[in-house]
């Protein structure tokens, strides 16, 4: 069967969305405040939609000849399991052993193309029922030309696992498809109950398991083209330089050496292999222009609550108010660094550029993004760009702008042949797109019978979707705060009658963006500690008090039953026991709640996290193994940034630039045991893959309080 193209128009998104923005500008000055906290309100809460086509079956799914269907995943696999996810939700709706079905990344020239990104957990919660509905009418495409081919009613037709039976006759999918010309797309038929599924909601094994352990060529430094060559660009290691010329004269004869690049913004070379690259480029003197050698004390200086930008975020109650007078308030300070992505597989790609068309293998989370801008840069129509996605060896948000694309593109241009490039190590670390740091101001005061009367949480932050290609320059002004910035700096004990979050944004001199969980483990960090610091202030468990400020709604029930299931699986205790003492921390991010309970002994002079518990509400698990994986994954990534990660400021760099000396957490430093508990209590799959990073940073700090009357207050967690 021939795939079907057919792009997604955004037109009437547009065009409402201008229509929005302008009702929102002629709302004035004065009232800019309350929408802006409505539109964070929203963005808290909003479950997120996907953008790209969901009525055309044919764009998603290719029926072979042998019977497997290929399904053509907009989404990207970094590692999340999306791919399996996907497979169990097609498998079910077309009535077909998820073995037939073959999961793949869509290239653009496919027309099914994500218009936005794979990123913010919302991979399998966003396709949830665009899938369904997506298989369930390719189901009955397939019926209603196997009606036509077998000659009788489709009513009376039977299914069973890719073949169609009726009339005394039968034919598989594959046969069907091999004799469709054009397919017809009736209105979506009813979906399945959940409850009849035989694949969603059970732990089926990795469907890219086999590839990964026999160590197929999936990834993007394992892309290769025919009659390829190899590129490097150079690249400043300064913050804020800029590309003025370059002396290219000791390269050019060097061995290996096909052509020198020189372009408006940046100078590269093509050689023979990857090493004659590097060594030529290693010769080049570039001439950079910076205006100021930066160190890390100038950029702590800059991030500090009452400087930059306030944007209020959050507010019910008088809490400005309440909180101005300085009797019985209490206020705490936090703190945490510049954090690297630091994934395995570096930035780079391949590419061919031709007459009247380029090809692109790219690890990316972006892969209209990145189309758009290798054709403007190389002056063709963005049909003329195909991105052909890999699997990616790491993504955490690194991958959400992949503008080393272009450069690559243009050095294929320049040679006329397949040109790969890839950033090395050091490159890679000084290039990032980091995760900015944060300060954290919160004021509270508690009331004569031990609970919250107000609190107030102010929070100081670098960009994070401010600056990124993910947001177009008009919402800027619009949004006020970076959503990615505060996400998880609103207080979620809506019980508490007065409380207020402020974003102060700070522009810093280097790159900071999408980090896996973005602000949420930061900010978590601060009002989690807090709040264990108030629990103890008024003399009550931390657990309870927590729970006594839980609004009752249906997200405050949520979060109160995470609470209390990790508190019951961990067999919570506020006490010492043998040397240990437990940490209790819990947070709500993009609708799923979470909440930890660790256990903690301090082991010369050293934190030592034994047990994790984690209790999460993603509402339907479509995998529960797999759920459980990326909870412990994110348990085990957010320790290493809490306890172990940051990158400093010296003499205009950012620094370290290699694994070791940027210190994570190894085999050692992981607990000897995670034990993750799940609910389900939502009608639909939600976020996954970031919530379980939230509560870590605190859970760890607050046991170690409990061990040593020490309130550590800055990531990364060291003892004085």
């Amino acid at each position: 069967m021939s795939k079907e193209k057919k792009g997604f128009s955004r037109r009437k998104f547009l065009v409402r969305g201008a229509v929005g923005v302008g009702v929102i500008l002629g709302t004035g000055y004065l009232t800019r405040s309350i929408w802006r906290r409505s539109i964070a309100d929203m963005a808290n809460t909003l479950d997120a939609s996907y953008l790209g086509d969901t009525k055309t079956p044919p764009l998603w799914f290719e029926v072979t000849a042998e019977n497997q269907i290929i399904l053509y995943s907009p989404k990207v696999e970094m590692g999340q399991g999306t791919f399996t996810s996907l497979a169990q939700i097609a498998a079910d709706e077309l009535e077909v052993a998820i073995d037939r079905i073959k999961v793949v990344h869509a290239a653009s020239d496919t027309g099914n193309i994500d218009g936005l990104s794979t990123g913010g957990s919302t991979s399998v919660s966003s396709l949830w029922m665009p899938l369904r509905e997506l298989a369930a009418t390719m189901r009955e495409m397939l019926k209603n030309e196997a009606a036509k081919a077998l000659n009788t009613n489709v009513a009376t037709l039977q299914l069973n696992n890719g073949v169609i039976s009726g009339g005394g006759k039968e034919m598989t999918y594959g046969e069907v498809a091999a004799g469709v010309q054009e397919w017809e797309i009736p209105d979506v038929p009813p979906l399945k109950d959940i409850k009849d599924y035989k694949y969603v909601g059970q732990p089926i094994p990795r469907v890219d398991l086999a590839d990964k352990v026999f160590g197929a060529p999936i990834f993007g430094m394992d892309a290769i083209m025919p009659d390829m060559l190899y590129g490097a660009v150079v690249r400043s290691s300064l913050i804020g330089a800029t590309y003025k010329g370059a002396d290219t004269s000791k390269a050019e004869g060097m061995p290996g050496v096909v052509k020198i690049v020189k372009e408006p913004d940046f100078v590269g070379v093509v050689a023979t292999s990857r090493m004659e690259a590097e060594n030529a480029k290693n010769a080049i003197v570039v001439d950079w222009d910076v205006s100021r050698t930066w160190q890390s004390a100038d950029i702590e200086a800059m991030i500090q609550v009452g400087q930059g930008d306030p944007v209020e975020i959050q507010k019910t109650g008088q809490a400005e108010d309440i909180l101005s007078d300085e009797e019985g308030l209490i206020v705490s300070e936090f703190k945490s660094p510049i954090g690297a992505h630091a994934q395995m597989e570096p930035n780079g790609a391949v590419a061919f550029v031709e007459a009247d068309k380029a090809t692109v293998m790219i690890s990316t989370q972006v892969v209209d993004i990145t189309r758009k801008e290798v054709a403007d840069r190389l002056g063709l129509d963005k049909e003329q760009v195909n991105i052909i996605p890999t699997f990616l060896g790491g993504g955490f948000g690194r991958r959400l702008h992949t503008p080393n694309a272009i450069q690559v593109a243009v050095l294929s241009k320049a040679v006329g042949k397949p040109v790969k490039c890839f950033f090395n190590r050091k490159e890679e670390f000084q290039n990032d797109t980091f995760r900015p740091p944060t300060h954290h101001v919160l004021k509270a005061k508690l009331t004569e019978d031990g609970l919250i009367e107000a609190i107030e949480h102010n929070i100081s932050s670098g960009d994070v979707m401010f600056g990124s290609a993910l947001l177009p320059d008009l919402l800027g002004p619009i949004v006020g705060a970076d959503i990615g910035a505060w996400r998880g700096g609103m207080i979620q004990y809506r019980a508490i009658p007065n409380f207020r979050a402020v974003s102060w944004r700070v522009k810093l001199p280097f790159s900071t963006s999408w980090w896996r969980s973005l602000g949420l483990l930061a900010n978590t960090f601060a009002i989690e500690s807090f709040m264990d610091e108030l629990a103890i202030k008024a003399g009550k468990d931390p657990v309870q008090f927590r729970l006594a400020q839980i609004q009752d709604d249906k997200a405050g029930q949520r979060l109160k039953a995470v609470i209390n299931a990790a508190a019951d699986k961990a067999g919570w205790k506020d006490e010492v026991v043998n040397g240990r003492a437990m940490g209790f921390a819990a947070s709500t991010d993009a609708n799923t709640p979470c909440a930890h309970v660790v256990e903690v002994s301090i082991e010369d002079g050293e934190i030592k996290v034994h047990k994790v518990t984690c209790a999460m509400d993603p509402g339907i698990a479509v995998n529960p193994d797999q759920v459980r994986a990326q909870c412990e994954g994110s348990i085990i990534m957010g320790m290493s940034a809490a306890m172990y990660e940051q990158m400093k400021v010296k003499d205009g760099a950012l620094t370290p630039t290699i694994y070791g000396p940027y210190q994570m957490a190894l085999m050692r430093d992981a607990p000897k045991e995670i034990e993750v508990v799940l609910l389900q209590n939502d009608d639909k799959p939600g976020a996954v893959g970031e919530p379980p990073m939230g509560p870590i940073g605190a859970a760890v700090a607050n046991a170690v309080f409990r061990l040593t009357g020490q309130r550590l207050r800055e990531m990364p967690l060291q003892l004085a």
